[in-house]
C-alpha cells in the first residue's frame, strides 16, 4: 500500500498506523472505562487519549467484503457493516457471532481499544438470516396502524439481531412515500405523517429499549437508526439518478412543508432516543443530502432552543453516498470532505474507507477540515458505543441464540401479518370462506416464501423459493397462503384444491397474484410502466392467467394481492368477487388465512391512496382514486 503512495502521502500513512502497533493500555491507564462516571466525561477523557489517527479511523464503516484480516487493529475503524446479501460462511448464529468476534477482537487489540459498532439492514425482521422471523415490509405496518404492535416487532427484530452477536440495524426507515412508482415504497409507513408519529417512537423503543430506563440500551436491544433524513419519499419522478427513474431523485417542495411532512419521523424517533440516523441519497432542491449542511447540522443537529431538532446522536452516510454529490465541484476528496463538513459523522463508504482515512488526514493538515469538526463527530460516535454498553460487554455471546426464528417470535409476527390485511372489495359476502368449502388455489405469489416476503430477504433484492421435481426449498423457513388454507380447511372439514382440472367443483377461487421480489433502484417503475397485473419486469409471470383461469370456470375469484404498493387493477375489478391486499407479509403467510376463513377479522386500512390509472401518479390524497388513504372493509 505505502509503495503505491507519493511521498507526502506515505508519511501521512506512517503516522496513521504507529498508534495501532503500540501495546495497548492497560485497564488502569483507561480511566473512561469506569462506569460510575457520566457518559460524557467517559467520552471526554476517552477523546483526549486519541490521536488524530485514532479519530480519522472512528469516522469511517467498512464493508465486511472490503476488510482484509488484521485492518480493523491496523487502522482502528470504527464499525463494519454487511450489506444485503454479505453473509459469513455459515449463515447461523455461530457464524455471525464467529464473524463479529473476530473483528472485535481486532478493536479491543488497538492501543485504546474502542469497540466497533457492527451494523446491518435488519428492516422488516433480521432479514439477512436464514430462519430469522420476518416480518411484513413497513407498508403493511402502515395499514395495521398498531403501536404496541410496532413496539413488540421492535423489541422481536433487536432480539434475533442479538441473537446473531450484531448491534447495530439501518431501521426504520421513515419516508413518506408521495409517488408508488417509488421501488423503496413498501420500506415508508404510507403517504401521511401521521402514519409517523403514530409508529415511528414506538418502533425504536422496540429496538433500543425505553429511553431513561435501565432497559434502553441494554440486554438483547440494540442500536437503531431513522432514514433517510430527508424528503427521500418526496422525490419527484424522472428525476432519479443513474439508470433509475425516481430513486435517489430530487424534492422541490418548500422547506417548510419538506419539515412538516417528511421531518415528523425524525422529531419522533429523536424524543425515543434514537441513536443514529442515516443521511439520504436523494436532493432538495438540486443539493444532495450528504452536502446540505443546512438541515443536517443547522436543523437536525441544532438545539432545539434555537429552532433545531436537538439530535445528540451521529449521522451516518449512505453507501458509498458521499462521491455522488454531484453539485460538489472536484474529485472524490472534496466530496468526501464536503460531506464531512455538511454534518456526516462515519462514512459508510464500504470499500473506499481508506481513502477516506487517507483524505480527513491530509484535510486536517491542510485546514481543510477543522479539529473541531472532527472532534464533534468522533464524540458523537463515542456517545453512542459507550450508551450502547460497548465497552463493558463488547464480545458476542450465544445467549439468544435459541430465540431466532422461535415460535413465540413468529406469533407476532403473524399477528402482523393478519392486522395488516385490507380487505378493498366483498361482493354478496364472498368472505368469509365456508368452513366445509371446497375451494381452488392458484397464483404465484400463492406458496412461495420468497416472493411473500419481498426485497431484503436474505439478499439485497429478495429471492425466490426453488423448486426442483417435487422438492421445495423454501428461501428462508416460513408458512404460505397456500399451507394456511389447507390448514383451515382440514379443521373445518373443507377441501383445497389445487389440480386445475377439478376446478370445477370448487365453489370459490383464492388466487394470489403480485410483483416479483425488488428493492431499490430495481424496483422503480420505469417510464411508461402501467402497474397493471402483466406489466413487463417487476410482474409476478402468471398474474393474469391464473385469475382468468378461474373466471372461465365461472367460479367466484377472491382476489389476494401481494405486493410492495398499490397496482393498478380497475379494469379488472368489476370481475372479481373480493379483493384482499396482503401487501409483503413476510414468513408467516399462513396467517392471511385465517383471516379469510374469518376467524379473525380485517383491521387493516389503506396507508396509501390507491390509483385508477398510473396517469393518476403522484395520487397521495387525491379525491379521484378508486379507493382513498384509510380505506378499509370489514367482514361485521
Amino acid at each position: 500500500m505505502l509503495g503505491s503512495m507519493n511521498r507526502c502521502s506515505r508519511l501521512l500513512a506512517i503516522a496513521f498506523l504507529m498508534p495501532f502497533f503500540l501495546e495497548p493500555l492497560s485497564a488502569l491507564e483507561k480511566p473512561w472505562l469506569d462506569t460510575s462516571k457520566p457518559v460524557a466525561e467517559r467520552v471526554t477523557l476517552l477523546l483526549a487519549q486519541m490521536t488524530l489517527a485514532e479519530k480519522t479511523g472512528q469516522m469511517v464503516q467498512a464493508e465486511r467484503g472490503a476488510l482484509q484480516p488484521g485492518d480493523v487493529r491496523t487502522y482502528g475503524i470504527g464499525s463494519v457493516l454487511s450489506g444485503g446479501g454479505s453473509l459469513p460462511a455459515s449463515n447461523t448464529p455461530a457464524g455471525w457471532i464467529e464473524l463479529v468476534n473476530r473483528l472485535q477482537t481486532e478493536s479491543l487489540n488497538t492501543r485504546l481499544g474502542v469497540p466497533i459498532l457492527y451494523g446491518i439492514d435488519a428492516v422488516h425482521g433480521h432479514n439477512n438470516v436464514y430462519g430469522a422471523t420476518i416480518f411484513p415490509h413497513n407498508l403493511g405496518l402502515g395499514a395495521a396502524r398498531d403501536p404496541e404492535l410496532m413496539e413488540q416487532i421492535g423489541r422481536v427484530t433487536a432480539l434475533e439481531v442479538a441473537a446473531t452477536g450484531l448491534n447495530w440495524t439501518f431501521a426504520p426507515c421513515v419516508a413518506v412515500v408521495q409517488d408508488i412508482r417509488w421501488g423503496r415504497t413498501y420500506e415508508s409507513y404510507g403517504e401521511s405523517r401521521e402514519l409517523q408519529t403514530l409508529l415511528t417512537a414506538r418502533l425504536v423503543q422496540g429496538l433500543q429499549g425505553a429511553q431513561g430506563t435501565v432497559d434502553w440500551l441494554s440486554g438483547a436491544h440494540i442500536v437503531a437508526t431513522a432514514k433517510h433524513f430527508l424528503g427521500d419519499g418526496g422525490v419527484l419522478y424522472e428525476t432519479g439518478e443513474g439508470s433509475t427513474t425516481i430513486d435517489r431523485g430530487n424534492v422541490e417542495i418548500p422547506l417548510e412543508q419538506l419539515k412538516a411532512l417528511h421531518g415528523q419521523g425524525y422529531v419522533e424517533a429523536i424524543r425515543a432516543g434514537v441513536q443514529t440516523i442515516m443521511a439520504s441519497f436523494s436532493s432538495y432542491q438540486g443539493v444532495h443530502m450528504h452536502a446540505n449542511k443546512a438541515l443536517l447540522t443547522d436543523w437536525l443537529k441544532a438545539p432545539v432552543a434555537s429552532g433545531g431538532l436537538g439530535f445528540g446522536g451521529f449521522v451516518i452516510g449512505d453507501w458509498d453516498a458521499m462521491g455522488l454529490t454531484s453539485e460538489v465541484k472536484g474529485d472524490y476528496a472534496a466530496k468526501v470532505l464536503n460531506s464531512f463538513n455538511a454534518g456526516v459523522d462515519m462514512a459508510m463508504e464500504q470499500s473506499n474507507w481508506r481513502k477516506v482515512i487517507e483524505i480527513l488526514l491530509a484535510s486536517v493538515k491542510n485546514g481543510s477540515i477543522g479539529q473541531a469538526r472532527i472532534d464533534d463527530a468522533v464524540r458523537r460516535i463515542l456517545t453512542v458505543k459507550f450508551n450502547a454498553g460497548l465497552f463493558e460487554h463488547p464480545m458476542a455471546t450465544n445467549q439468544y441464540s435459541d430465540q431466532l426464528g422461535s415460535a413465540v417470535n413468529r406469533a407476532v409476527a403473524a399477528r402482523a401479518v393478519k392486522e395488516s390485511l385490507v380487505l378493498l372489495k366483498n361482493d354478496k359476502k364472498l368472505l368469509p370462506l365456508k368452513p366445509g368449502a371446497k375451494v381452488f388455489v392458484a397464483g404465484p405469489m400463492a406458496d412461495n416464501v420468497g416472493r411473500q416476503c419481498g426485497g431484503w430477504t436474505l439478499s439485497w433484492q429478495g429471492g425466490f423459493d426453488r423448486k426442483v421435481g417435487k422438492k421445495v426449498t423454501r428461501l428462508t423457513p416460513g408458512t404460505t397462503l397456500l399451507e394456511g388454507l389447507q390448514a383451515q380447511a382440514k379443521a373445518g372439514d373443507g377441501e383445497i384444491i389445487t389440480d386445475v382440472a377439478r376446478l370445477a367443483q370448487a365453489s370459490v377461487a383464492v388466487i394470489a397474484v403480485g410483483e416479483t421480489p425488488y428493492a431499490e433502484m430495481q424496483g422503480d417503475i420505469q417510464l411508461g410502466g402501467k402497474m397493471t397485473l402483466d406489466s413487463p419486469g417487476r410482474m409476478s409471470a402468471g398474474n393474469r392467467e391464473a385469475i382468468a383461469q378461474a373466471l372461465d370456470a365461472g367460479v367466484p375469484v377472491v382476489v389476494v394481492l401481494v405486493s410492495g404498493r398499490p397496482l393498478v387493477v380497475t379494469d379488472e375489478l368489476s370481475k372479481w368477487g373480493a379483493l384482499v391486499v396482503a401487501w409483503l407479509p413476510g414468513s408467516e403467510g399462513a396467517a392471511i388465512a385465517e383471516v379469510l376463513y374469518g376467524q379473525e377479522d380485517f383491521r387493516g386500512k389503506l396507508p396509501v391512496t390507491w390509483p385508477r390509472s398510473v396517469e393518476d401518479l403522484p395520487a397521495a390524497g387525491s379525491k379521484t382514486a378508486l379507493f382513498p388513504y384509510g380505506f378499509g372493509l370489514s367482514l361485521r
